[in-house]
């Protein structure tokens, strides 16, 4: 196909017009995710080969490339030992001021992470590349110290520490920074995002760092989208501005006969946040409708019967055509046509919603009252006491010269959109802990993972006891704190009856389904509670008797025990093991960056979030390995002498 592909180019258009087609063509699919492989868009477009068609052929070639490894083979090789000049002058270098990370790191740790574990991800033929498990490493050391791409490669080019934890000479003139862009690329094309962090627990559970039993915690703090936040004008207009700046560069003599150039190009030529929408709330509508029928003229031309098939597998023209079902209806009559703006009720749900058309899997979320556009990201963390910790395998200490109590670290990273709630993820963090065998024996979490249903079925499906608050009785008696709960009746499950705090037992026991749950009401004789002296501390009903909403005997008999446990104090000292992981997200964040997501694409900031987990346990294994204590929580001069004056 490669050499097909040369000779229809050499013979028909010129190299920068396809340069152009195939920046675009990668531009486009590096902004969504559901565009599948090139070779899909050739097939629709060109019958036999690359035929006639200059998108067709762009992508003929990215397939081929993709194939064969984009002219870049892989050879796993073991990392060279560190040269003797690279080792003694790194070690000058080093003597003042903290031992690199880099250095600790392959001095501990040696070779993390080996080429042929990425032999996936690279072809079999073409000139020899750099090494997958350097560029890996590479990776991890940059999200540590937030540089650029180019930076990085700046560093071990010149870097004392990076080339001695690379084992590099010290005249190797290192990488293009364009490298690392495309190893990420590489990792999510062939499904290795979480590579890098099963090898790294890998070698650490080989030294007796983590383990399965034990206790772990877990919480989901927000991620915002490499994208602006629009609202629905702006998404409109921004939207339409993408597709035809794709078209324009893709086909331009086609757009030329089919669309006023001109016009548009002063209309959507600047980008929506680089001028201000105006204030009337009717000029505002009648901009979106202009938009709105704009936008159905170029999806009509692009699917005309005459128009290039391939223009409709664009995936900027599939975004378009996406948007405007989202947002916009048109009703065709005799008159003509008639557009106009869906109405909130009419939106799609937010699963469903786009929000941006240069990132299609963000979506709105809303958490404690605040709205986002992005994703959230579960955290899952290591975090026994000193006592609990065992040695290694091997009877040996876990690291010699450690000091301090033992590291928390991150066994697992999981990304969503914003619309997968916590209680969702329960079950699929306990199968990606399970996957790497470091399954805790008992699990910190906060109320939004649990339900009285997971925490039977994840005690019974992996062992595991949650320890979570659980949602109080909603009932008036509870709320009010006064009268008779539904703790004050017994339950005789055997005989499937209740007996009220006065003796008297229910005449109805009938299993149900409520909102979809599995139920059971019970109900006692209006015969039997209408004279009753406490009838007022026990039902609101005028005329029936008491009513009681059970669930399934295993549910209830596990809500009802875990809502008499978290009324203990013992229980509340050890449940406040989960605060600690406040202190892991504040350290992402302040230290990664991981609250802004530096990629588009689900996919993209997953594998951004899997090098953040790696960076960090290399943070705080180096702190550990050095002995150097956790920070404590600052207390302010003036909170310290609050506390002197009351005590």
């Amino acid at each position: 196909m490669g050499e097909r592909v040369l000779w229809w180019m050499s013979s028909t258009v010129s190299w920068k017009a396809f340069a152009a087609t195939v920046f675009v063509y990668q531009d486009s699919r590096a902004r969504t995710t559901g565009d599948g492989p090139a070779a899909i868009l050739l097939a629709s477009s060109v019958p036999g080969g690359c035929g006639g068609s200059l998108i067709g052929a762009a992508a003929a070639v990215l397939a081929f490339r993709s194939r064969v490894g984009c002219g870049m083979s892989m050879r796993p090789r073991p990392w060279p030992k560190v040269p003797e000049l690279t080792a003694q002058v790194a070690r000058a270098v080093a003597a003042r001021g903290p031992y690199p990370l880099g250095m600790r790191v392959r001095d501990e740790l040696g070779e993390l992470f080996a080429d042929a574990e990425f032999a996936e991800a690279f072809g079999i033929r073409g000139r020899p590349g750099w090494s997958p498990g350097q560029l890996a490493l590479v990776t991890v050391l940059q999200f540590a110290e937030n540089p650029t791409d180019r930076a990085a490669a700046h560093r071990v080019r010149y870097g004392m520490d990076l080339k001695y934890a690379l084992g590099l000479e010290l005249d190797d003139p290192g990488f293009d920074a364009s490298v690392l862009s495309e190893f990420r690329t590489r990792l999510v094309e062939h499904g290795m995002e979480e590579k890098v962090l099963d090898l790294l627990l890998t070698a650490l559970k080989d030294r007796g760092l983590v383990k399965a039993g034990g206790k772990q915690r877990t919480d989901s703090p927000r991620v915002l989208a490499a994208v602006r936040d629009l609202n629905r004008l702006e998404l409109a207009g921004e939207t339409l501005r993408a597709t035809l700046e794709a078209l324009a560069c893709a086909a331009p003599d086609w757009l030329a006969q089919v669309a006023p150039v001109r016009e548009w190009a002063e209309r959507y030529g600047p980008r929506t946040h680089s001028w201000h929408p105006p204030a009337s709330t009717s000029k505002r509508e009648a901009m979106a409708l202009v938009y709105g029928r704009d936008g159905f003229m170029l999806l009509e031309a692009v699917h005309a019967p005459d128009a290039p098939a391939w223009l409709r597998e664009l995936p900027a023209v599939q975004v378009l055509r996406t948007m405007w079902v989202q947002n916009y209806h048109r009703t065709v009559s005799e008159a003509g046509a008639e557009v106009k703006r869906r109405e909130s009720k009419d939106l799609p749900p937010g699963r469903l919603r786009l929000a941006s058309p240069y990132d299609t899997d963000a979506r709105y979320g809303l958490k404690q009252g605040s709205w986002w556009t992005g994703y959230k990201i579960h955290i899952s963390e290591s975090c026994d006491d000193a006592d609990d910790q065992d040695p290694a395998a091997d009877g040996h200490a876990l690291i010699p010269g450690a000091d301090g109590p033992p590291p928390r670290l991150i066994t697992g990273i999981a990304t969503t959109d914003v619309t997968v709630t916590d209680a969702e993820m329960t079950e699929p963090v306990h199968h990606m802990l399970a996957a790497r065998d470091l399954l805790p024996a008992e699990h910190f979490l906060d109320p939004g993972y649990a339900s009285a249903e997971l925490i039977v079925g994840i005690k019974k499906n992996f062992g595991i006891t949650l320890v979570t608050p659980v949602l109080m009785n909603s009932s008036p008696q509870s709320r009010a704190g006064a009268g008779f709960d539904r703790i004050a009746f017994t339950i005789d499950w055997d005989k499937r009856q209740a007996t009220c705090p006065r003796g008297d037992t229910s005449t109805w026991w009938s299993p149900a389904t409520l909102r979809g749950t599995k139920a059971i009401v019970i109900k006692f004789n209006k015969e039997t509670c209408r004279p009753c002296p406490v009838r007022d501390q026990c039902t609101s009903s005028k005329t029936g008797g008491r009513t009681l909403f059970l669930q399934p005997r295993e549910v209830q008999e596990v809500l009802d025990h875990a809502r008499l446990q978290q009324g203990d104090e013992q229980w509340r000292a050890k449940y406040a093991t989960r605060a600690g992981i406040e202190g892991t997200i504040h350290q992402a964040v302040a230290v990664t960056g991981m609250r802004r997501a530096r990629y588009l694409g689900l996919q993209k900031t997953h594998l951004e979030h899997v090098f953040t987990a790696v960076a960090l346990n290399l943070i705080r294994l180096d702190a550990w390995w050095n002995g150097h204590p956790l920070d404590r929580t600052r207390v302010s001069h003036l909170a310290r002498l609050d506390l002197s004056l009351a005590a």
